[in-house]
């Protein structure tokens, strides 16, 4: 294990996640030439909410709260995005998650645009019963700014099918009687007993694991054996470490927001998942690993590093330290321009987030078609098209990559920016 030692020198401040996927989206715009009035439209976001909304706590108090939902572009379709509720949500933070969103439902090939947004809070100082009031009220004040052929919210950092079910009855229960049944697509990530879909939870963590053996057969490699690291135990962390195990890779280390653990000999994925919802999410004093130094998990000796956690985790300061050969971003923005750039001088393969975890967002297309249609789809047919739909994507960013001799992460910007260039090209601008 090798310890990072503390830096006595004046650190530099990390670059804003807009800085990022600005320099991430013009360094793409560029090699492709994208035509300089499109360029203009893309740089910006169509709309931004903000929406302070009171809510009464449990004691009787009332606090209030600050939303965000920013709108980025729907040139290929209605809005789509997660909501998060974290105290970094700003709208900062909304306007490039958001960015983000409209590249990853382009390169997917899905009929969206993209969009983002959440409340600011520490969701576990409330109950549940609060939350729940401040999932409804949300809701409630976003009003005619979300839709099902307008803005389709989705769970996030924080959120999961329970608020997606808050938000979903609350929405429909404004609209007259007779529509309420066909605005049960106003969101995605439901429980399956409401109009969720089976394998929503696990689509996204599945994606993560389908684009990293796409990457191992590329390169005639087996994962069997191969040694793994995750940063954030969530739904996607949990995921794709248990199907990366059932692969035959071996877990190492993990982190969570509470703490880091590594076990050289392999962290047995379900184990810790079991203990973990004992321990009220916490990954912490788990038996079976020893605790380590939060800076000492990007220095664990592995192949596959997994970043599901938040953004801007993977820079300058922890990038020269990293030994895996691949990092598989199952976050949104986690690795920064600065620290990108030490890594690919290491010879270090990225596959970038809007690929890599987009099983998440064609997920949610697949239960948004289910809700519109009046379907019900099994888990072994989604499970199927997901991973055809993941292997078309991974194949075009791989072919481009090595056609243009470039990162993945800027061939994916490519085609992705490509895609809605030419929905502008062919429709024109509005008058």
């Amino acid at each position: 294990m090798t310890v990072i030692a503390k830096d006595k020198t004046k650190k530099m401040p990390l670059r804003g996640m807009m800085d990022n996927v600005m320099e991430q989206f013009n360094s793409a715009a560029n090699h492709i030439n994208l035509h300089p009035n499109i360029r203009k439209i893309l740089s910006i976001t169509n709309n931004e909410i903000i929406v302070h909304f009171p809510v009464k706590m449990d004691n009787g108090d009332v606090e209030i709260f600050t939303g965000y939902r920013v709108q980025h572009n729907n040139a290929l379709g209605p809005y789509k995005g997660g909501l998060r509720y974290h105290p970094t949500v700003d709208i900062d933070a909304a306007r490039a998650l958001a960015m983000w969103m409209t590249w990853k439902t382009s390169l997917a090939g899905l009929p969206y645009g993209g969009g983002k947004g959440g409340i600011q809070l520490d969701p576990s100082k409330y109950s549940p019963s609060e939350l729940e009031r401040i999932t409804r009220r949300f809701t409630f004040a976003l009003a005619d700014n979300i839709g099902p052929e307008h803005d389709i919210p989705a769970p996030d950092v924080n959120t999961n099918s329970q608020t997606m079910a808050w938000m979903a009855d609350t929405y429909m229960s404004t609209r007259p009687p007779a529509e309420r049944t066909a605005n049960q697509h106003v969101v995605t990530g439901k429980p399956d007993g409401s109009g969720g879909l089976e394998g929503r939870d696990r689509a996204t963590g599945y994606g993560v694991f389908l684009t990293i053996k796409f990457w191992a057969h590329k390169n005639a490699e087996s994962l069997k054996g191969k040694k793994f690291i995750v940063q954030g135990f969530g739904n996607v962390g949990y995921w794709a470490a248990h199907f990366l195990e059932k692969e035959g890779a071996c877990l190492v280390a993990v982190q969570d927001a509470y703490g880091t653990l590594h076990n050289d000999s392999g962290i047995k994925v379900e184990d810790l998942y079991n203990y973990s919802i004992a321990n009220r999410g916490s990954i912490v004093d788990f038996p079976e690993a020893n605790a380590i130094q939060k800076a000492d998990f990007y220095t664990a000796d592995c192949d596959i590093c997994i970043p599901a956690a938040l953004g801007n985790q993977i820079t300058s300061e922890n990038a020269p330290y990293i030994k895996a050969r691949l990092i598989a971003e199952g976050a949104n923005g986690p690795t920064n321009v600065d620290g990108e750039k030490i890594l690919l001088e290491k010879g270090i393969t990225i596959i970038p987030d809007i690929l890599c975890n987009s099983g998440g967002v064609i997920g949610s297309y697949f239960e948004w078609l289910q809700n519109r249609n009046g379907e019900l789809w099994q888990l072994d047919e989604v499970m199927i098209k997901l991973e055809k739909k993941m292997r078309e994507s991974f194949n075009k960013v791989y072919t481009f990559s090595e056609s243009e001799a470039m990162d993945m992460r800027t061939a994916a910007y490519c085609i992705a920016i490509k895609r809605i260039e030419k929905a502008y090209v062919q429709r024109g601008i509005f008058p």
